[in-house]
């Protein structure tokens, strides 16, 4: 029988600002008062992340090569077909139209490139951040990576102010900006996670996790709005912004509601269906005790990475999560550049305008994500509400490539509805999913494999994420048909990743005497 070892730690101390001012601690102050702390502050934390990684898609279109389309006619953009020839002006040094080394005629690839170097880095630190944070101090370790971040995105934007056109200058800041960008995420999961039960967490997981798009939208704002006075400048800002935060965090953070001495919101974990059907092959495996083997159930455990992988349900979503998080990250990373080079109505938008349009896409994703969250409380099935989107995001892609260009009105919205179906399951798998894969029972309710298992959710989808970018800096320069046809491509293989999920949680449905309308329509049928 597998056991893990058993981590007895000290509780972390309290942060300094909550020290400082005693009105913060019980009884003062309740516990929905700090609830609702971690989740503003976990939220702005994810957000100036997400802020700070937003400005390498606003300059790609000023360090690339200007890309002009011949023959550009408003039925044959409307139709979609990939008819433009790309021309590259090969640019000197710096200039207004590209910098080097981007702007020849391989920019678009090692803008790619460059991508898929911060991606990679943040995929694997991923992995290795999440079981760090199950024996670390939550609050230090989230502060350590916010504050690494923001002086890296910031030393990436002095690279404009000290006219640096060294490839390797920028690679190598950008994966160490991955490997610190990395910290964020399974710290904040492990944060909420330990801050609220598993009741209505799809429709608060929802809500706390449109910091991404959140984040996005501010990122896009201020790089826009400061580009027209030096590319840099949009490095410079967000860096400085994700280190203001990082105080915040670092003052009043509080990582449990037991360092406050409040009990847990829900001692008792329930489990995902997918568990309840895996749960007793697990026991069999692995003995009677579970994962966690013996000992009490509130030991501090710190689970194992293969331990975790093998936990019900882990290893699906997060493959899903891959191809899923493919298609977000192109879209995070290209789409300012595609709504750059791609005529609406017959009119190419400025570099600025093309930013700022693209706010639509995370605005999309912030309905989204709430929408899915919402829908996944209410029929209780993460991975039917899952599925949903994606299949509808299907569609949704082929209209906005077809007739997105035939109008402002009509790019607009089909981005919103794209950014709403595309982000909804990216947002419920990396958020409430993980948080319920994480604590779920056959673990006996161990929330130290929390951010163990959100790492290995997310950082699976990392890879993903560093994927699709490289992918559609190469193929863009043959026509962007084919970049929507690999999106198109990864959501459906997201969709059928799911697939003996959405089973099992019918399955479930149906043997609990839920969901008899749609035994109805399947005899009907």
């Amino acid at each position: 029988m597998m056991q893990l070892k058993t981590l007895t730690l000290d509780p972390p101390p309290l942060p300094p600002g909550i020290t400082f001012f005693p009105g913060l601690k019980p009884p003062h102050k309740t516990l929905n008062f700090h609830q609702f702390l971690a989740l503003l502050l976990t939220f702005a934390a994810y957000s100036s992340f997400h802020a700070s990684r937003k400005p390498p898609s606003i300059v790609k279109s000023v360090l690339g090569p200007e890309i002009q389309t011949l023959n550009t006619t408003i039925h044959a953009t409307a139709a979609g077909s990939d008819y433009d020839p790309f021309q590259f002006s090969q640019n000197p040094v710096g200039n207004a139209t590209g910098w080097a080394p981007f702007n020849g005629r391989r920019g678009p690839h090692r803008l790619g490139e460059l991508d898929l170097a911060f991606l990679l880095a943040y995929s694997v630190g991923m992995y290795l951040a999440g079981h760090i944070g199950d024996s670390f101090d939550l609050r230090l370790f989230l502060t350590i990576g916010m504050l690494g971040s923001g002086f890296l995105v910031i030393f990436f934007g002095l690279g404009y102010f000290l006219d640096v056109h060294s490839f390797a200058f920028f690679v190598i800041v950008q994966i160490l900006c991955g490997l610190f960008q990395s910290i964020g995420w399974p710290c904040v999961v492990a944060v909420v996670g330990n801050w609220f039960g598993k009741k209505k967490r799809g429709l608060i997981m929802g809500v706390w996790s449109s910091h991404t798009s959140a984040g996005n939208i501010i990122g896009s704002i201020v790089a826009s709005s400061v580009l027209g006075f030096g590319w840099g400048w949009c490095f410079v800002l967000p860096g400085t912004f994700i280190i203001v935060v990082a105080v915040f965090v670092y003052l009043f953070l509080v990582v449990s509601p037991d360092n406050l001495g409040f009990e847990f919101p829900e001692k008792e974990v329930e489990m995902s269906v997918e568990a309840v059907a895996l749960v007793d092959s697990e026991k069999s495996e692995l003995g009677e005790e579970g994962l966690v083997g013996s000992g009490d159930e509130g030991a501090s455990v710190a689970i194992g990475f293969l331990e975790a992988w093998r936990l019900p349900g882990v290893a699906p979503y997060a493959f899903s999560l891959f191809f899923s998080k493919l298609v977000a990250y192109t879209f995070l990373y290209w789409l300012p550049f595609y709504l750059r080079h791609t005529a609406i109505a017959g009119v190419h938008v400025s570099h600025r305008t093309a930013g700022i349009l693209s706010t639509v896409f995370d605005i999309g994703g912030v309905t989204g994500g709430i929408l899915a969250g919402f829908i996944s409380d209410l029929i209780e099935a993460q991975a039917v509400s899952s599925l949903l989107f994606l299949l509808l995001s299907i569609p949704t892609l082929i209209f906005y490539r077809i007739y997105g260009s035939v109008s402002m009105l009509l790019n607009i919205s089909l981005m919103f509805i794209s950014g709403l179906l595309v982000n909804g399951p990216y947002s419920l798998i990396t958020t409430a999913v993980a948080t319920d894969l994480g604590t779920q029972s056959v673990i006996k309710g161990n929330s130290r494999a929390l951010a163990t298992v959100s790492a290995i959710i997310d950082g699976t989808g990392s890879v993903g994420a560093a994927i699709g970018p490289l992918l559609a800096g190469y193929i863009s320069t043959r026509g962007w048909n084919s970049v929507f046809f690999m999106l198109i491509m990864s959501i459906l293989l997201a969709g059928l990743l799911l697939i003996h999920l959405v089973k099992n949680e019918i399955k479930g449905k149906l043997n609990e005497g839920k969901w008899l309308w749609l035994m109805v329509i399947v005899h009907w049928i």
